[in-house]
């Protein structure tokens, strides 16, 4: 038997209705804000994530040469391939240009619990636009668009990067260092981060105020550690407008670092508990990726949501999807009935009502006990007697009520 590759998932009939269901949900929502779908390659030239991310990456990436010799590799995320072909083809469009994605993503990871080798990711771009309103609106839409798929419990923590590099430069922690202390500052690992400090020579002065900052958990306790306005009021301008939109709780946290290579100013993650010690679902913020792919200077931001993180944290929660049901399981009792049966069935399909046709020529019982295992609100019997008076037999699966309808009455039941 060959199996499924490590680190991949299959997803039956049952759970692809749930990740359409999502999907769908996240797609009204992003349209909602004014977004516009864009899809791009599912695999591109292997240096638009090695200029992103270093060559360190490689060893991540599903990387190949094709027939030609082009080294080449499967997206590991969506965001360099939008920013690629915004550089490529809409550097002149009228901004703010606003875009929002579907797509699977691959990484050579360990897998393990909630991290596939193959996983799927959505998300949006914000190009041209960088005001703390536009910034406070991109917020909103993460926030809504976990919301409204239905989660009941997501925390959102807000932070800006510019401010920790500040306190890094004022405490003089040169730039190789620092990228020693982020692993445990982006897990609030702050006792080993003190001892790790204190064993790498820096001063009780030093460990203190970096350990003082990373604690501020809002933005008047920020201010006693950075004293520039120009850093400051627009992020409290932002933070200002976030009920405006909709938002009233969230969380100031100077500990977020996140691929802080190419983040800028604000960042933000949403996580949803009901995921357990692994909860992050949403992250993004203020990026600068443009200039690296070869456009002209302009401000992006955007985010990125676990989508398959996301249906797992709905089921965890306990959510009720909407069941995908057949509204009718056609049966035709005899061969000679057959014609006639098709001809209902398609009468249906005209309208975009879901319907089955048995075409097996088995027993009605077993068409009714197969109409019940797919879960068919009604079966329609058809026979000699429905053929010549132009009806039709439906039994409703739920109640057993039978009667004998006409076609356009069976349209009117199956479509109401």
């Amino acid at each position: 038997m060959i199996q499924r590759p490590r680190g991949t998932q299959d997803f039956p009939p049952e759970q692809m209705a749930k990740r359409r269901f999502v999907e769908n949900s996240m797609r009204v929502t992003f349209k909602s804000f004014g977004y516009s779908e864009v899809q791009t390659p599912t695999f591109e030239h292997l240096e638009l994530f090695t200029a992103k991310s270093g060559e360190g990456i490689i060893d991540e990436l599903y990387a190949f040469k094709d027939k030609g010799g082009r080294d080449l590799a499967l997206r590991p995320e969506l965001t360099a391939p939008v920013i690629r072909m915004y550089v490529e083809k809409l550097q002149m469009d009228p901004k703010p240009l606003k875009f929002f994605y579907f797509g699977n993503c691959f990484r050579y990871d360990r897998p393990q619990k909630g991290r596939y080798r193959e996983f799927m990711q959505a998300g949006c771009e914000l190009i041209g636009c960088d005001s703390p309103a536009a910034l406070a609106e991109l917020v909103a839409l993460a926030w809504f668009l976990l919301k409204n798929v239905g989660l009941k419990n997501i925390v959102l923590r807000i932070g800006n990067l510019d401010f920790i590099s500040r306190v890094l430069d004022d405490l003089d922690i040169k730039e190789g260092v620092r990228k020693k202390l982020f692993p445990f500052i982006d897990k609030k690992q702050f006792d080993e981060l003190e001892v790790f400090m204190g064993n790498e020579g820096f001063s009780g002065e030093q460990i203190s105020s970096l350990l003082g900052f990373l604690k501020c958990s809002d933005v008047d306790e920020v201010k006693g550690f950075v004293n520039d306005d120009n850093l400051i009021k627009p992020f409290e301008e932002m933070l200002s407008l976030l009920p405006m939109f909709g938002i009233e709780k969230y969380m100031v946290d100077t500990s977020i670092v996140r691929g802080l290579d190419y983040y800028k100013g604000m960042v933000f993650e949403i996580e949803a508990p009901a995921l357990g010690a692994e909860k992050q679902l949403c992250g993004g913020g203020v990026y600068d990726l443009v200039p690296l792919f070869g456009g002209k200077q302009v401000s992006t931001a955007g985010f990125a949501v676990g989508f398959d993180r996301t249906v797992v944290a709905l089921e965890n929660e306990g959510y009720s999807f909407p069941e995908e049901r057949l509204k009718a399981y056609v049966v035709p009792i005899d061969n000679d009935s057959l014609p006639y049966a098709l001809k209902v069935t398609m009468e249906c399909r005209g309208l975009k009502i879901p319907v089955d046709v048995d075409l097996t020529g088995r027993s009605v019982a077993k068409s009714l006990k197969y109409a019940n295992s797919r879960k068919a609100e009604n079966v329609v019997i058809v026979g000699e007697r429905e053929r010549e008076t132009k009806t039709v037999t439906v039994k409703n699966m739920e109640t057993g009520e039978q009667k004998n309808v006409t076609i356009g009455e069976l349209l009117k039941v199956l479509k109401g």
